[in-house]
């Protein structure tokens, strides 16, 4: 058999996605140590067993992780963990759970998702409230949970006050509390806390631990935070087929990344070169930010014939076609040359229009 070699250009990255960026050396390193002999499968293996003490070692002592494949499994798993069949999410309308999950909470996870507006992506205690009800009453979804994202889908960041006063209101009116950590070490690197310091601190319940977006091939994990969830994700891990057989790569690579800082460095690189990209935004006429830049995404107002045309040399998104919104999102791979070409090819199609 002949394997087909794909040319690519390995100088080009563009600003579509963190989700782009290749595997960390690292982390590639990780899975190949770990191809070597046979471990017990689903779980039973040695990798899986000290990616479970690493992680109390972050979160606490009680805490416990499930590897997962994606992070639409880990959301949808972690959130049925926390409710009955009645029962109800409230969350921010731009929540990746309400927009970018094609309905798999409602239809796989069985739950019904009550989303509230929001100015920058996060919840409050006041926006909580607009769904807060109705318990009781058999003719509504029991609101029984609260799925916050850290850091938002619009790169903004929670403070460890805010995330403690939603936490406390959301406990006192018997809801508990998931958050999607998809990039939650952009977030932690940011705030300059301990991934536990900002969930085990602040009274999250459960969390879906980010990867993917930070250097690792594939895989995120569920992770238990208070007592309750980690009985039954063990049944509904595999009942929503995320139980890997070879479970020990997914370890392996969360290993890697979590059992040094090479999430903190990895995620504070992205965050500077998101920084240095913002910064050159706010120097160029024509284009304007939406939202603080905190952590590794930028979104700004761009015409959008302008935004064609950059589009031919550097891959990133539409945010919102009709208002000529776009994002652009660095990884932890992305160099202050790739920021400093992208800025100087913004400008010269600006200057063309």
């Amino acid at each position: 058999m002949t394997v087909t070699s794909i040319n690519h250009d390995t100088s080009v990255r563009g600003f579509a996605s963190d989700n782009y960026s290749g595997i960390h050396p690292e982390v590639l390193a990780a899975i190949t140590s770990a191809n070597g002999g046979h471990q017990v499968a689903y779980g039973e293996d040695e990798y899986t067993a000290e990616l479970g003490r690493v992680i109390a070692g972050h979160f606490g002592e009680t805490a416990a992780i499930f590897p997962v494949f994606n992070g639409t499994g880990a959301n949808v798993t972690a959130l049925q963990s926390l409710l009955p069949r009645w029962g109800a999410v409230i969350c921010a309308q731009s929540a990746h759970i309400n927009v970018d999950e094609n309905g798999a909470p409602e239809r796989i996870g069985g739950m019904k998702l009550l989303s509230v507006p929001t100015t920058d992506g996060k919840l409050t205690v006041e926006a909580i409230n607009k769904e807060a009800w109705g318990w009781g009453d058999e003719h509504r979804a029991q609101p029984l949970a609260v799925s916050l994202t850290q850091s938002t889908e619009l790169g903004t960041l929670y403070t460890l006050e805010e995330l403690r006063a939603i936490t406390e209101h959301a406990h006192s009116l018997g809801m508990r509390v998931h958050m999607d950590g998809a990039r939650i070490s952009n977030a932690a690197a940011a705030l300059g806390v301990g991934l536990g310091e900002m969930t085990t601190g602040t009274g999250i319940d459960i969390l879906s631990l980010g990867g993917t977006k930070n250097g690792i091939m594939f895989g995120e994990g569920i992770v238990t935070l208070s007592p309750g969830p980690a009985e039954s994700i063990k049944y509904l891990r595999k009942m929503n087929m995320q139980l890997a057989s070879k479970m020990r790569f997914i370890s392996a690579q969360l290993l890697a990344l979590y059992g040094t800082d090479l999430w903190l460095d990895s995620a504070a690189h992205a965050n500077a070169m998101a920084a240095r990209l913002s910064a050159g935004v706010q120097a160029t006429d024509g284009v304007e930010l939406l939202y603080p830049t905190q952590s590794n995404g930028v979104f700004a107002t761009l015409p959008n014939n302008v935004a064609d045309a950059l589009r031919e040399r550097f891959r990133f998104y539409d945010w919102d076609r009709a208002a000529q919104q776009v994002r652009w999102m660095c990884s932890f791979d992305t160099t202050e040359a790739d920021v400093d070409a992208f800025l100087a090819a913004l400008r010269e199609e600006l200057g063309r229009n």
